[in-house]
């Protein structure tokens, strides 16, 4: 799999996809949609769509796909290239989003979390196969969340395709244990090809699994934590195994425009200032350091 465009820039999200087969253009067709690399600390997460002609789908299951935890490196690699062989009737396409994307979207002043970016990523996903001119009659998802919600809302969007949600998706329909693959082959390249932007000292490329709880993944996470900048952006931040690293090994940082803050009593509410006793109940609005500095106060006549 060319990662190329991936390593050129790999902070926020790249789209790579196969040619549309010929005959997925005009025979109806069935996607299915899966996830790698959802969990982990380290790393992107990459969303997969995979569709083939419902009269080939006894082929694609004859390749003995399966949910791509259940098999090993070697075997999701084999599977990968016996699909890519077949590219005369199977088509794939991967969102893969940066762990900057994904903790920024997070922790960003409105809030976007991983679910409504994962329901959004699959969406997008099968949009584009649609816009490519695939001839999508059935999808078949794994799910993040409620499945009857997460169904409902892409039945929706998609009112003339047959969706199915289900949990363990990836084990119960082939066209899903075959985006599975691609989605954890891509992950894994991903992973062991990152292109760091930074200037890393020592490092170490042995991460763990690069899940939370994995001692060596921790113990990674300590070593490249800088006391001022943080971890690189191979780290998804936002999560609360990176952060309690953080507060625990990275230097405070106080904000000049934050001297409010130390006002231990807290802003009134914005309907205070319609009651009878008037505004005075609030704590009075500190002025931005260069009114400060300048000397400057607000004009209350002229």
């Amino acid at each position: 799999m060319d990662l190329s465009e991936l390593e050129r820039d790999n902070t926020g999200r790249c789209r790579l996809s196969s040619p549309v087969p010929a005959v997925c253009l005009k025979d109806p067709c069935a996607l299915g949609v899966d996830e790698a690399g959802r969990g982990p600390v380290l790393g992107p997460m990459v969303y997969a769509i995979c569709y083939c002609p419902l009269s080939r789908l006894s082929d694609l299951e004859a390749l003995k796909v399966a949910d791509s935890k259940t098999l090993t490196e070697n075997e999701r690699e084999r599977l990968f290239a016996k699909m890519e062989e077949d590219g005369d009737f199977v088509g794939w396409a991967l969102d893969i989003l940066s762990p900057n994307l994904i903790s920024t979207s997070m922790l960003g002043r409105v809030k976007y979390n991983l679910n409504s970016l994962s329901h959004d990523t699959a969406a997008g996903l099968i949009q584009y196969a649609l816009d490519q001119g695939v001839k999508v009659t059935q999808v078949f998802v794994d799910t993040v969340g409620m499945p009857e919600t997460y169904q409902a809302r892409l039945q929706q969007r998609f009112p003339g395709v047959e969706v199915t949600v289900k949990a363990k998706a990836d084990s119960l329909f082939p066209v899903v244990s075959a985006a599975s693959i691609f989605a954890k082959v891509a992950r894994d390249q991903a992973v062991k090809s990152w292109q760091f932007v930074e200037s890393v000292q020592d490092l170490d490329s042995d991460y763990g699994s690069g899940y939370p709880n994995d001692p060596k993944t921790k113990a990674w996470l300590r070593k490249h934590v800088d006391p001022v900048f943080g971890f690189p952006q191979f780290v998804r931040f936002s999560w609360s195994t990176a952060q309690a690293i953080l507060e625990k090994e990275a230097e405070g940082v106080t904000w000049e425009d934050s001297a409010a803050e130390e006002d231990p009593e807290r802003p009134g509410t914005i309907t205070s200032y319609f009651l009878s006793q008037g505004p005075q109940t609030c704590r009075p609005q500190v002025p931005h350091r260069y009114f400060q500095e300048r000397g400057l106060e607000a004009a209350n006549s002229l």
